[in-house]
Protein backbone atom coordinates (compact mmCIF):
# COMPACT_ATOMS: atom_id res chain seq x y z
CA UNK A 1 0.00 0.00 0.00
CA UNK A 2 3.10 2.48 0.84
CA UNK A 3 4.49 1.49 -2.54
CA UNK A 4 1.44 2.15 -4.52
CA UNK A 5 0.55 5.51 -2.44
CA UNK A 6 4.09 6.49 -3.15
CA UNK A 7 3.96 5.71 -6.65
CA UNK A 8 0.95 7.39 -7.07
CA UNK A 9 2.67 11.07 -5.27
CA UNK A 10 5.63 10.68 -8.06
CA UNK A 11 2.82 10.08 -10.87
CA UNK A 12 0.59 12.26 -12.46
CA UNK A 13 -1.87 14.92 -11.09
CA UNK A 14 -5.40 14.05 -10.21
CA UNK A 15 -7.83 16.69 -11.63
CA UNK A 16 -9.36 18.99 -9.76
CA UNK A 17 -8.78 23.08 -9.74
CA UNK A 18 -5.39 22.84 -8.61
CA UNK A 19 -4.69 20.52 -12.00
CA UNK A 20 -6.53 23.14 -14.00
CA UNK A 21 -4.41 25.88 -12.75
CA UNK A 22 -1.30 24.03 -13.70
CA UNK A 23 -2.10 23.89 -16.81
CA UNK A 24 -2.68 27.21 -17.56
CA UNK A 25 0.37 27.97 -15.45
CA UNK A 26 2.68 25.24 -17.74
CA UNK A 27 1.12 26.50 -20.79
CA UNK A 28 1.47 30.11 -20.07
CA UNK A 29 5.31 29.36 -19.90
CA UNK A 30 5.21 27.30 -23.28
CA UNK A 31 3.68 29.58 -25.25
CA UNK A 32 5.86 32.00 -23.88
CA UNK A 33 8.80 29.60 -24.80
CA UNK A 34 7.91 28.23 -27.79
CA UNK A 35 5.35 30.55 -29.21
CA UNK A 36 1.61 29.29 -30.48
CA UNK A 37 2.40 27.73 -33.19
CA UNK A 38 5.81 25.42 -31.43
CA UNK A 39 3.42 24.49 -28.39
CA UNK A 40 1.55 21.43 -27.96
CA UNK A 41 -0.82 20.31 -25.44
CA UNK A 42 1.07 16.95 -25.24
CA UNK A 43 3.88 19.04 -23.78
CA UNK A 44 1.71 21.39 -21.61
CA UNK A 45 0.26 18.09 -20.26
CA UNK A 46 4.22 16.93 -19.25
CA UNK A 47 5.13 20.32 -18.23
CA UNK A 48 1.81 20.16 -15.79
CA UNK A 49 2.64 16.92 -14.58
CA UNK A 50 -0.92 15.47 -16.08
CA UNK A 51 -2.57 13.41 -18.23
CA UNK A 52 -2.79 14.81 -22.00
CA UNK A 53 -6.48 13.67 -21.07
CA UNK A 54 -6.95 16.12 -18.66
CA UNK A 55 -5.79 18.88 -20.93
CA UNK A 56 -8.86 17.87 -23.11
CA UNK A 57 -10.99 17.36 -20.59
CA UNK A 58 -10.39 21.72 -19.17
CA UNK A 59 -10.07 23.11 -22.14
CA UNK A 60 -11.63 21.95 -25.86
CA UNK A 61 -8.36 22.77 -27.47
CA UNK A 62 -4.96 24.55 -28.10
CA UNK A 63 -7.03 27.97 -29.11
CA UNK A 64 -9.25 27.78 -26.39
CA UNK A 65 -6.16 27.23 -23.45
CA UNK A 66 -3.94 30.02 -25.13
CA UNK A 67 -7.44 32.70 -24.31
CA UNK A 68 -7.69 31.55 -20.95
CA UNK A 69 -3.41 32.04 -20.56
CA UNK A 70 -3.99 35.75 -21.63
CA UNK A 71 -7.67 35.93 -19.30
CA UNK A 72 -9.22 37.09 -22.42
CA UNK A 73 -13.11 35.88 -22.22
CA UNK A 74 -14.01 34.64 -25.61
CA UNK A 75 -14.18 31.15 -26.60
CA UNK A 76 -12.24 31.49 -29.99
CA UNK A 77 -13.87 27.98 -31.59
CA UNK A 78 -17.46 30.20 -30.40
CA UNK A 79 -16.09 33.49 -32.30
CA UNK A 80 -15.43 31.89 -35.74
CA UNK A 81 -18.35 29.63 -35.83
CA UNK A 82 -20.69 32.82 -35.30
CA UNK A 83 -18.52 34.57 -38.22
CA UNK A 84 -18.51 31.89 -40.57
CA UNK A 85 -21.98 30.71 -39.99
CA UNK A 86 -23.90 33.71 -42.25
CA UNK A 87 -23.82 34.28 -45.98
CA UNK A 88 -20.41 34.34 -46.97
CA UNK A 89 -21.41 38.00 -49.20
CA UNK A 90 -21.53 39.81 -45.65
CA UNK A 91 -18.34 38.58 -43.73
CA UNK A 92 -16.31 41.22 -43.90
CA UNK A 93 -18.90 43.75 -42.24
CA UNK A 94 -20.00 40.46 -39.91
CA UNK A 95 -16.35 39.99 -38.93
CA UNK A 96 -15.99 43.77 -37.88
CA UNK A 97 -19.89 43.46 -35.94
CA UNK A 98 -18.62 40.35 -34.28
CA UNK A 99 -15.40 41.93 -33.22
CA UNK A 100 -16.75 45.52 -32.04
CA UNK A 101 -19.54 43.89 -30.16
CA UNK A 102 -17.02 41.48 -28.35
CA UNK A 103 -14.90 44.69 -27.66
CA UNK A 104 -16.87 47.42 -26.76
CA UNK A 105 -17.97 46.03 -22.95
CA UNK A 106 -15.19 47.70 -20.75
CA UNK A 107 -14.32 44.85 -18.83
CA UNK A 108 -13.00 42.75 -21.76
CA UNK A 109 -12.40 46.43 -23.70
CA UNK A 110 -9.55 46.54 -20.58
CA UNK A 111 -8.17 43.03 -21.18
CA UNK A 112 -8.11 43.67 -25.24
CA UNK A 113 -5.79 46.91 -24.56
CA UNK A 114 -3.58 45.41 -22.44
CA UNK A 115 -2.83 42.40 -24.60
CA UNK A 116 -2.13 44.82 -27.13
CA UNK A 117 0.26 46.76 -25.25
CA UNK A 118 2.29 44.31 -23.92
CA UNK A 119 2.45 42.97 -27.75
CA UNK A 120 3.78 46.49 -28.49
CA UNK A 121 6.65 46.00 -25.94
CA UNK A 122 7.25 42.02 -25.81
CA UNK A 123 8.43 39.84 -28.85
CA UNK A 124 7.06 37.02 -26.88
CA UNK A 125 4.15 38.62 -26.76
CA UNK A 126 3.84 39.79 -30.20
CA UNK A 127 4.89 36.47 -31.41
CA UNK A 128 2.20 34.44 -29.40
CA UNK A 129 -0.67 36.99 -30.77
CA UNK A 130 0.63 36.56 -34.29
CA UNK A 131 0.85 33.29 -34.08
CA UNK A 132 -2.44 32.68 -32.90
CA UNK A 133 -4.48 35.89 -34.85
CA UNK A 134 -2.85 34.04 -38.10
CA UNK A 135 -3.65 30.64 -37.85
CA UNK A 136 -6.36 30.67 -35.60
CA UNK A 137 -8.82 32.88 -35.86
CA UNK A 138 -8.07 34.74 -39.09
CA UNK A 139 -6.82 31.94 -40.88
CA UNK A 140 -9.40 30.18 -40.08
CA UNK A 141 -12.10 32.80 -41.40
CA UNK A 142 -9.79 33.15 -44.80
CA UNK A 143 -10.08 29.16 -45.08
CA UNK A 144 -14.13 28.97 -44.37
CA UNK A 145 -14.23 30.92 -47.70
CA UNK A 146 -12.33 28.19 -50.39
CA UNK A 147 -10.29 31.95 -51.51
CA UNK A 148 -6.86 31.07 -52.58
CA UNK A 149 -3.89 31.66 -50.46
CA UNK A 150 -5.91 31.92 -46.93
CA UNK A 151 -3.10 32.67 -44.54
CA UNK A 152 -2.22 35.75 -46.53
CA UNK A 153 -6.17 36.87 -46.66
CA UNK A 154 -6.22 36.45 -43.05
CA UNK A 155 -2.91 38.38 -42.29
CA UNK A 156 -4.63 40.76 -44.39
CA UNK A 157 -7.21 41.28 -42.01
CA UNK A 158 -5.83 40.60 -39.21
CA UNK A 159 -3.75 43.58 -39.69
CA UNK A 160 -6.69 45.65 -40.47
CA UNK A 161 -8.21 44.50 -37.41
CA UNK A 162 -4.94 45.10 -34.92
CA UNK A 163 -4.75 48.73 -36.62
CA UNK A 164 -8.41 49.50 -35.71
CA UNK A 165 -7.97 48.07 -31.97
CA UNK A 166 -4.54 50.17 -31.67
CA UNK A 167 -5.45 53.62 -33.13
CA UNK A 168 -9.31 53.76 -31.86
CA UNK A 169 -8.77 51.66 -28.05
CA UNK A 170 -5.13 52.60 -27.37
CA UNK A 171 -3.89 55.71 -29.56
CA UNK A 172 -7.54 57.20 -29.33
CA UNK A 173 -7.60 58.97 -32.30
CA UNK A 174 -10.89 61.19 -31.77
CA UNK A 175 -12.90 60.60 -35.40
CA UNK A 176 -12.17 56.71 -34.63
CA UNK A 177 -13.53 57.16 -30.72
CA UNK A 178 -16.39 59.53 -31.84
CA UNK A 179 -17.02 56.48 -34.43
CA UNK A 180 -20.33 54.44 -34.02
CA UNK A 181 -19.95 50.71 -34.15
CA UNK A 182 -22.54 51.11 -37.40
CA UNK A 183 -20.14 53.67 -38.98
CA UNK A 184 -17.10 51.26 -38.52
CA UNK A 185 -18.91 48.20 -39.84
CA UNK A 186 -20.29 49.65 -42.72
CA UNK A 187 -16.50 51.59 -43.29
CA UNK A 188 -14.15 48.91 -42.63
CA UNK A 189 -16.24 46.12 -43.49
CA UNK A 190 -15.81 46.04 -47.80
CA UNK A 191 -11.99 46.07 -46.82
CA UNK A 192 -11.96 43.16 -44.85
CA UNK A 193 -14.90 41.66 -47.83
CA UNK A 194 -11.77 42.07 -49.92
CA UNK A 195 -9.14 41.06 -48.31
CA UNK A 196 -11.19 37.94 -47.64
CA UNK A 197 -13.30 37.19 -50.79
CA UNK A 198 -13.72 39.47 -53.30
CA UNK A 199 -10.88 39.78 -55.87
CA UNK A 200 -12.00 43.43 -56.63
CA UNK A 201 -12.03 46.18 -53.93
CA UNK A 202 -15.10 47.75 -52.36
CA UNK A 203 -15.27 51.18 -51.33
CA UNK A 204 -16.73 51.71 -47.55
CA UNK A 205 -18.63 54.98 -46.27
CA UNK A 206 -16.01 58.23 -45.80
CA UNK A 207 -17.18 59.29 -42.36
CA UNK A 208 -13.62 60.58 -41.38
CA UNK A 209 -12.99 64.08 -42.46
Amino acid sequence: MASRDATRARGRRPGGEDTRAAIVHAARKSFAAKGYDKTSLRGIAREAGVDPALVHHYFEGKAALFAETLDVPVNPAELIERITAGDVDRLGWRIVETFLGLWEPPERRDALVALVRSSMTSEEAARMLREFLGREVFGRIAASTGASDPQLRGALAASQMIGLVVARYVIRVPALVEATREQLVESIGPVLQHHLVDTEPRTGVDFIT
